[in-house]
């Protein structure tokens, strides 16, 4: 579904990512796990199309993404949450929705869409006619879930979803992490929180200094004495 091999990129003449090489099938949560700065967004920016590589290629369900606009690659099935939610702070919990359905493909289906949202998540049914800035944090992160879905996507990205949140806040978005891959959506977690995200993977990559360090099955990694004695202290 999603293949990068040998990727090398970076702002400038400062150098962000060595090499990095992923692989996630269909219906796979794959977890790229590290520490602030270890190079997690920046790659998640090229899958995207926001930050060009140097060398290396990326491909998604056989297409190739490099020269690819951020626009075509949503128009694919990429839906993209990004870190600190995205949300449209101005406009109801509505409208944010509705412009989630911007592809032709989910346009045609943006009221069932909707419906589907407010059952999963009901607080945002009975704040409807908000403006998404009045939502606590938590609230915020189910609307840009609900957002990503109204595209119809094939993979969703999401960039550091329990960022700022509460752990119970955090558990309740892990939840719904979960329960989405049980309904067999394709999900690329971003996230710092190693313990929490390899536990909803399939797969877990963990990224140091912009190199892929090891990578296994969620349990696998959680399992590893390096990995505990780096990122858990153990």
């Amino acid at each position: 579904m999603l293949e990068i091999n040998g990727v090398c990129a970076g702002y400038g003449d400062l150098k962000v990512l060595y090499d990095v090489s992923l692989k996630m099938d269909e219906g796979e949560v794959v977890a790229l796990v590290g520490t602030n700065g270890a190079g997690k967004t920046t790659l998640l920016r090229i899958i995207s199309g926001f930050v060009p590589v140097t060398s290396g290629s990326v491909t998604f369900m056989g297409k190739d993404l490099l020269g690819m606009k951020p626009y075509a690659r949503a128009d694919i099935g990429i839906a993209h949450i990004p870190q600190g939610r995205g949300i449209l702070t101005t406009l109801t919990v509505e409208e944010n929705l509705i412009m989630g359905a911007y592809t032709k493909r989910s346009r045609a289906h943006q009221q069932e869409n909707m419906k589907k949202a407010y059952d999963m998540f009901p607080i945002l049914y009975d704040r409807r006619e908000q403006a998404a800035g009045s939502l606590s944090g938590g609230e915020q992160q189910m609307l840009a879930i609900s957002r990503a879905l109204m595209m119809e996507p094939k993979l969703i990205i999401m960039d550091e979803p329990s960022l700022g949140l509460a752990p119970i806040v955090t558990k309740t978005i892990f939840d719904i992490i979960g329960n989405l891959a049980k309904q067999g959506n394709s999900i690329l977690l971003i996230e710092q929180n190693l313990v929490q995200s390899l536990k909803v993977a399939t797969h877990g990559y963990v990224i140091e200094t912009g190199m892929i360090r090891t990578h296994g099955t969620g349990e696998e990694l959680l399992q590893d004495s390096q990995i505990q004695a780096m990122y858990l202290g153990i």
